[in-house]
């Protein structure tokens, strides 16, 4: 998204966007040589507030993200495309050198199926060498609940929530082993129905950290960035070497109405992260928000 799309009508950009994507995806192929790749990427998790992340960064003046879009899903569903096409969704580089007084632009995307994707992290170390990536973890159960209501209102979910979580075991079974073994092979249940697998947080940092390397990563709580303040924000700018933004708090974007949980699923659902959540607070060296 561009700082002009986002000053858009709420109601006008989405079509603006839609309508200038074809246009703007020529163009970014045409001169994809002169084009830049991301200094990082926010990884995810999914629903755990990546889109405000992304907006609040795009407010600040040394930051940009792709042209006309949040993500590129390219490490994960669109790598068999190649670096050019992917270099092609972003500014080109004569935009984004320093100008007297100002800091060079740094480029960025969004893309929340990274931190998930088994063979993300492995193609993240080997094309982009520096990049630097920030994860958003939140409360799992909240996170479940919130995809469920995401997926379903994009049309990739028709089961009810306690169904889904049912059939999330059949649904995920051998997908992990099938995109490892064929990286031409795509997943809809592993990007769509991963309720509990997703929030099994650990897992997916140690994969992270192996690719990557631990000083690379920057692991945020969710109740930390919403919390009213700029702090958690204000880190997040230092860790990827970007000046204090505007003094605006991150925004809520794409909450969805949901129905309150019934508490006996909450708390089966609570029990079965208790596990994950504990190797995840020994990784993080601290407890994570939901668990204090």
């Amino acid at each position: 998204m561009t700082r002009r799309t986002a000053l858009l009508p709420r109601r006008l950009a989405a079509p603006v966007r839609r309508a200038a994507l074809p246009l703007a995806d020529a163009l970014g192929a045409a001169t994809a040589p002169a084009r830049t790749l991301p200094d990082f990427l926010i990884c995810g998790a999914q629903r755990s507030g990546t889109t405000s992340l992304f907006k609040s960064l795009c407010a600040n003046p040394a930051a940009t993200g792709p042209v006309l879009r949040k993500g590129v899903h390219f490490f994960d569903t669109g790598y068999l495309r190649g670096t050019s096409w992917y270099r092609s969704h972003f500014p080109l580089r004569t935009r984004l050198r320093a100008r007297r007084g100002r800091d060079r632009v740094r480029v960025f995307e969004s893309s929340p199926y990274y931190l998930f994707h088994p063979l993300a992290a492995e193609r993240i170390a080997r094309d982009l060498p520096e990049v630097r990536v920030v994860v958003i973890l939140r409360d799992p159960v909240e996170r479940a609940y919130s995809a469920h209501a995401h997926e379903t209102a994009r049309g990739f979910e028709t089961e009810p929530f306690a169904r889904a979580v049912e059939l999330e075991e059949a649904r995920l079974a051998g997908e992990e082993e099938r995109l490892i073994a064929d990286p031409e092979y795509t997943s809809h249940s592993h990007q769509h129905h991963g309720y509990v697998a997703r929030g099994r947080y650990a897992d997916q940092l140690e994969r992270m950290e192996k690719h990557l390397g631990r000083d690379r990563m920057y692991v945020a709580d969710h109740a930390e960035l919403f919390d009213g303040t700029t702090r958690e924000l204000r880190r997040i700018e230092g860790f990827l070497g970007l000046p204090p933004g505007p003094d605006r708090v991150p925004g809520r974007h794409n909450a969805r109405e949901r129905a309150v949980m019934p508490a006996g699923l909450r708390a089966e659902l609570a029990e079965r992260f208790v596990e994950s959540d504990r190797r995840l607070a020994l990784w993080w060296g601290r407890n994570p928000s939901w668990r204090t």
